[in-house]
C-alpha cells in the first residue's frame, strides 16, 4: 500500500532530545490469545459513577440532617477534565488550549518499537493527562501522522506518534508495538510523571489502524481506540472492549470500508460504546494531511473515553449528520 506522505509540521513551543537514554531492563506488552481473554478490569465510568451516586447520597443525608458533616465542593466534579468547556470552534481548531512541547525518543534507546515523537502539555498545572499512542500505516514513517500528534496533545493528551521496526510490519505486530510504546511512556520515558497510567488509548493508520484493533483486543485495559481507514486480514472484533471509534474513507481502494472498516465495526459488540465514521469522498490516506474532521471526533472521542469528561458528548451524540464531510455515521449512543 504505497503512497505519498507530507513531511511533518512543527507548531511546537519548545524541543528537547531524549535521543540516547540507557534503556532499562526491556518491559513485554500484553498479549492475551484472542477468545481467551481474562476478565476486563472495571471501567472507570462504573467507578467513576459511583463516586457520583455515593456524592449525591451523602447529599440526600445531609438534607435530612442525619449528617452533621459537608461534603467536598468538588465532589460530584471529574478530576479527569481538562480544558475548558468544549466548543464546535474550539475541537476543530488547529491548536487547543495546552501549549505544547516535544521530546525525541531515538530507536537505538528503545527496544519493541521504533522510537518516536512525544508531544505533551508544557505546563503541569493542570494535573496528569490522558496519553494516546499513534502508529503509522505500510510503508509510512511517522511523519506520516505528524499533523495530527500535537493537534491531539494540545486538547490536554500526551501523545506518542512512533515509528515502527521495519515500515512492513503487519497489523499484529504494530499493535504489539503500540502497547510496547505506551508501556515505555509511561514507564520510563522522560514524561512519564506527567502520565495518568489508567486512562490510556491507542491509534492508527492504515496497518496501523489495524494494529490498533489488535492492542485494544489485547489489552482490554486501555481507554479508547481509533482505528483510521484500517487494514487487517482479522475480520472479527467480538473480543474487544475497548470503547473504538472507526473511521474509514467513502473511496478508499487500498482497505475499501466494505471488506476493512465496516466489518470491524460490525464485528464489534452490539454493548460495545462504538462508532463508525465515514469520510466523504475521501481517499485511504485522508489520514496523513490536515483533516478537521478526522482532528474533531477523535478528540471527542478521546476525551468522551479517555478522561470521562460528559461535556464531549454533545459532539457524538446524537450521532453527526451525514454531509459534505460525513458520507456515514452509526454509533451506539447513548454512551454508557
Amino acid at each position: 500500500m504505497p503512497g505519498a506522505f507530507p513531511a511533518a509540521g512543527t507548531g511546537i513551543v519548545t524541543t528537547d532530545l531524549e535521543a540516547f537514554v540507557t534503556p532499562e531492563a526491556d518491559v513485554t506488552p500484553g498479549t492475551a490469545v484472542r477468545g481467551h481473554r481474562r476478565t476486563p478490569p472495571a471501567g472507570r465510568n462504573r467507578l467513576f459513577r459511583g463516586r457520583t451516586v455515593a456524592g449525591a447520597a451523602l447529599a440526600a443525608a445531609l438534607t435530612a440532617g442525619s449528617i452533621a458533616l459537608m461534603p467536598s465542593a468538588d465532589a460530584a466534579t471529574n478530576p479527569f477534565e481538562r480544558g475548558p468547556a468544549p466548543t464546535t470552534a474550539s475541537i476543530e481548531a488547529t491548536r487547543g488550549s495546552f501549549a505544547v512541547s516535544q521530546t525525541t525518543v531515538s530507536s537505538v534507546s528503545v527496544s519493541g518499537f521504533g522510537g518516536g515523537d512525544i508531544y505533551y502539555p508544557t505546563s503541569t498545572s493542570a494535573g496528569t493527562f490522558g496519553a494516546v499512542a499513534i502508529a503509522p500505516g505500510y510503508t509510512a514513517s511517522r511523519s506520516s501522522m505528524a499533523w495530527l500528534a500535537p493537534r491531539i496533545a494540545s486538547q490536554g493528551f500526551v501523545v506518542f506518534n512512533i515509528d515502527t521496526l521495519t515500515r512492513s510490519d503487519q497489523p499484529a505486530s504494530r499493535g504489539r508495538q503500540l502497547l510496547a510504546a505506551l508501556d515505555y511512556l509511561t514507564q520510563r520515558s522522560s514524561v512519564r510523571t506527567r502520565i495518568d497510567t489508567a486512562r490510556l488509548g491507542v491509534m492508527g493508520h492504515s496497518m496501523g489502524g489495524g494494529g490498533t484493533l489488535e492492542a485494544a483486543d489485547d489489552r482490554p485495559a486501555l481507554q479508547a481506540a481509533i482505528p483510521l481507514t484500517p487494514w487487517n486480514l482479522t475480520k472479527n472484533w467480538s473480543g474487544v472492549t475497548v470503547p473504538t471509534m472507526i473511521i474509514g474513507a467513502e473511496n478508499d481502494t487500498v482497505a475499501s470500508v466494505t471488506s476493512h472498516a465496516q466489518p470491524f465495526y460490525t464485528s464489534l459488540p452490539a454493548s460495545l460504546n462504538k462508532a463508525y465514521l465515514e469520510l466523504n469522498n475521501a481517499s485511504h490516506f485522508a489520514p496523513n494531511s490536515s483533516n478537521t474532521t478526522i482532528a474533531k471526533y477523535s478528540i471527542a472521542w478521546l476525551k468522551r473515553f479517555i478522561d470521562d469528561d460528559l461535556r464531549y458528548d454533545q459532539f457524538l451524540c446524537p450521532a453527526p449528520r451525514a454531509g459534505t464531510a460525513i458520507s456515514e455515521y452509526r454509533d451506539t449512543c447513548p454512551h454508557s
